[in-house]
């Protein structure tokens, strides 16, 4: 087993106290028993466990429990007293350790290691040692399982699912498979075994299908924090108008970004930056790009990182980014991020500290995660982040000219079982000059609105009325957009 041979070095060193997080108890503790068996006879240490209900209990050999030294007060005393040697496991110690009497006790056993070969393992989901005793502790982090542990888990899971419904066999997909084998990586054993066995039990077979719900599972286990919001489905760029150079430029990369065979000499894209109007499709290309791309899509919402207590925000961001890279390969979509690490009034500690960690995350990282970064106003972002290197690109979402506009009406319409050939498109995209993608939208739920209210049906009419009485942004802020056009030309590539 993967893991087994790190910890009998850490038990052979005879440490005083391995401290163990971990949620998958029971894996440890085979790991445990599997290490202790394996030991020469000359060797040998018996393997104890305690519970606080159930009291202390040998695990090397087969025995009740006796349900005595339950307190633990009473069980660290007990071990003390021993004069043999032992390997002793407590399980969920941690809310004991702030007892000054039980550390005094831990300490004591810790400074008879010398003459008697006896060991702790404090195996816990977390575990905070008290300072007094941190130099006589080594902590132990199990593995999470390989591809080929993977495998063979999937492998169990189909063979149970035999044994289970007699004359039937688990129906694979190959690629599928594959994918499934990789969309597991990052997942304690149990996990891992768990999502296996619900592709394989819900209708025998391992297909496409199965993807979305294991990739929806995991995230759930993975995102405790609540800051990352998980999309399985995404948009088409069929569904985007225009941007037409931003679809070639990721279409271009999409094969090195998949690992595609023939690819191994090109580096994986890393991200791009997306400035522009505000409605002119910034987050629906982020979207977009996680279709094209066919993995799932994260959003980082800077606004659920940020605490009120000192270090949590950061400590939210890095729990954040690292679910990002168990989730990869993924799309992480970061909308409007200089609200999130360009200044929020007094907080400018803990935004350098967030950028910090940011910029970090971004230079190191190894997992297949796509950035894809939005933002409005590049004026407050700062110059380390737009800095050639952080992204691969930054590309500019202007007002959409008058192609665009066509196109942009004929997705809206047809999504909204209109045809087409009642309406004067040349017409309305000329009508809608200056209008951004959103606001074109707008027009259209408008007119659909003012014509159920008429009993009629909706023709170029209705369209052509709302659109006169619309005032669109690039009206109302004209003199910013201008100023925002101004800025991007030569120091950003127009998406269309």
């Amino acid at each position: 087993m993967d893991g087994s041979h790190d910890l009998e070095l850490i038990l052979r060193s005879q440490t005083p106290i391995v401290v163990i997080e971990s949620q998958d108890e029971r894996r440890m503790l085979e790991l445990l028993q599997a290490v202790t068996i394996a030991r020469a006879s000359s060797d040998y240490v018996p393997l104890f466990r305690w519970t606080l209900t159930d009291g202390l209990q040998r695990l090397d050999i087969s025995l009740e429990p006796q349900a005595i030294n339950s307190e633990p007060r009473d069980v660290l005393k007990h071990i003390r007293a021993v004069t043999k040697p032992g390997v002793y496991v407590l399980l969920d110690f941690h809310p004991f350790l702030d007892d000054p009497v039980h550390v005094r006790l831990l300490k004591d056993i810790c400074m008879q290691a010398r003459q008697v070969n006896k060991q702790l393992v404090l195996l816990s989901h977390k575990v905070e040692i008290p300072r007094e005793l941190e130099s006589y502790c080594a902590r132990f982090d199990m593995a999470l399982p390989s591809e080929q542990e993977r495998t063979d888990i999937i492998k169990k899971a189909a063979r149970k699912y035999a044994q289970d419904n007699p004359g039937s066999k688990v129906k694979v997909d190959r690629k599928a498979h594959e994918l499934l084998i990789r969309n597991l990586a990052g997942l304690t054993y149990a996990d891992t075994e768990r999502l296996a066995r619900n592709a394989i039990y819900v209708d025998g077979a391992i297909t496409h299908s199965d993807l979305p719900g294991v990739m929806q599972a995991k995230y759930e286990l993975l995102n405790r924090g609540g800051a990352l919001q998980f999309e399985y489905d995404t948009a088409r760029f069929n569904d985007v108008g225009g941007l037409s150079r931003l679809k070639k430029w990721l279409s271009h990369r999409r094969p090195a970004f998949r690992g595609d065979e023939g690819v191994a000499h090109l580096d994986a894209p890393k991200g791009i930056l997306l400035l522009g109007v505000q409605g002119c499709g910034k987050s629906l290309a982020a979207k977009a790009t996680a279709g094209i791309f066919g993995v799932p899509l994260l959003r980082l919402d800077f606004g659920a990182v940020y605490d009120k207590y000192h270090g949590e925000t950061e400590r939210k961001l890095r729990e954040s980014l690292k679910t990002a890279d168990v989730m990869s390969p993924c799309v992480l979509w970061i909308d409007e991020i200089e609200k999130g690490i360009a200044g929020r009034g007094g907080e400018t500690g803990t935004t350098q500290r967030v950028l910090g960690t940011f910029l970090t995350w971004m230079a190191e990282r190894e997992s297949q995660v796509f950035v894809v970064a939005t933002a409005n106003d590049i004026s407050t972002l700062p110059p380390e982040l737009v800095r050639k290197g952080r992204f691969d690109e930054i590309f500019f979402v202007d007002l959409p000219g008058d192609e665009v506009r066509n196109s942009i009406l004929a997705i809206h319409l047809a999504n909204r079982n209109q045809t087409l050939k009642r309406f004067d498109l040349q017409q309305l995209a000329k009508a809608t000059e200056g209008f951004s993608g959103a606001e074109i939208e707008q027009a259209i739920v408008s007119s659909l609105y003012a014509a159920h209210a008429k009993s009629e049906t909706l023709e170029t009419a209705h369209l052509l009325a709302e659109i006169k009485d619309t005032r669109p942004l690039s009206v109302v802020m004209a003199e910013r957009i201008a100023a925002m056009r101004e800025w991007a030309a030569g120091r950003t590539v127009p998406c269309d």
